[in-house]
């Protein structure tokens, strides 16, 4: 849905294709993110390539086994801020099934 809504205002939408399906490196697009840093098996920091007021990052982090998810939003403006707290309880939702949808994939 949010990929619909920023080709509405301009922006990527979610319809890029990916270089290689099975591997990522620095520049590369994933849906309406690039990604900006990479460590093997440790690290994805991916920057939202999408129509916001502000600027978001999404990162993985694995440590010691465990999968750690952490977004950024940093808003510009009164809009920014309302954004973010307005999706503050949609986020839950869909990064806790990211999260859930990575796992089982890696088993």
């Amino acid at each position: 849905m949010r990929g619909f809504i920023d080709k509405l205002f301009g922006g990527f939408g979610i319809s890029r294709g990916r270089r290689d399906p099975t591997s990522v490196r620095i520049g590369d697009s994933i849906d309406f993110w690039k990604v900006v840093d990479l460590q093997e098996n440790q690290r994805l920091l991916l920057f939202a390539q999408m129509k916001l007021p502000g600027k978001a990052w999404l990162e993985f982090l694995i440590k010691d086994g465990k999968l750690y998810q952490s977004a950024y939003f940093y808003p510009q403006g009164l809009a920014g801020r309302v954004y973010w707290y307005m999706l503050i309880p949609f986020h839950f939702f869909v990064f806790r099934g990211m999260a859930n949808n990575l796992i089982k994939k890696s088993k």
